[in-house]
């Protein structure tokens, strides 16, 4: 195997092993430490940036897992279809676990705002989250906007009628925007959120996805033509 083969490997499997070790802190710092912390944590209101990140999340995700599922019947490449996999198991389980909470807070997962509406209230940093948080000229979000990273039908389509090496580059390019968004959007509930389930939960998402967006960067570097 040729040395950069190796080394490739080898980074692919630290970064998974990361990847993983953050999804059991989500597990475990979520549901463990939330529920020992209950008493410490006043429910959630309706319009509370943590549910309003519950119930955004757990759309955004589901496609993650959509684009995971598409990808997965059109490649036979095996490390594609297990990140394929590994993407479209923890982000079910995760969405799960968001819905899971909005019914212990006794709140509905449909919420009486706009999606991404709790994104436009300021943070405890007194701005607003941007669309792309390095690009200073961005706007912020407005009530209703599309989630960060979200395909578009377009996409979607494009990603379903592709097979082979070029649905791998679409499937990877759209699934590094998918968990950029991801990871913006978890940056905007640690800068809102009080509840301690919703800041690890976020904390453990940032974690786990930049890890795999540095995995699918390579990966999609490989791939070029």
């Amino acid at each position: 195997m040729p040395p950069e083969r190796r080394s490739f490997g080898a980074r692919r499997v630290a970064l998974i092993v990361t990847a993983a070790v953050a999804a059991v802190m989500i597990g475990l710092a979520g549901f463990a430490v939330g529920r020992l912390s209950t008493l410490d944590n006043p429910t959630p209101t309706a319009t509370s940036a943590e549910a309003g990140f519950a119930r955004d999340m757990q759309v955004h995700h589901l496609q993650g897992a959509e684009l995971a599922m598409i990808i997965r019947d059109r490649t036979d490449d095996v490390d594609v279809r297990r990140l394929a996999y590994d993407i479209a198991l923890t982000q079910s389980q995760q969405a799960g676990q968001l819905y899971g909470w909005l019914t212990e807070w006794n709140l509905s997962q449909a919420g009486p705002e706009p999606s991404m509406t709790w994104m436009t209230r300021p943070g405890r940093s007194g701005s607003t989250h941007a669309h792309d948080a390095g690009d200073s000229s961005a706007g912020a979000h407005t009530p209703g906007d599309p989630m960060p990273g979200l395909a578009t039908d377009d996409q979607i389509a494009e990603l379903t009628a592709a097979s082979g090496v070029a649905a791998e580059r679409t499937f990877l390019t759209l699934m590094i925007a998918h968990h950029r968004g991801a990871v913006e959007m978890a940056e905007a509930a640690q800068d809102r959120a009080n509840n301690t389930s919703i800041l690890g939960f976020a904390s453990a998402v940032i974690t786990s996805q930049e890890a795999e967006i540095t995995l699918m960067e390579g990966m999609l570097q490989s791939r070029e033509p």
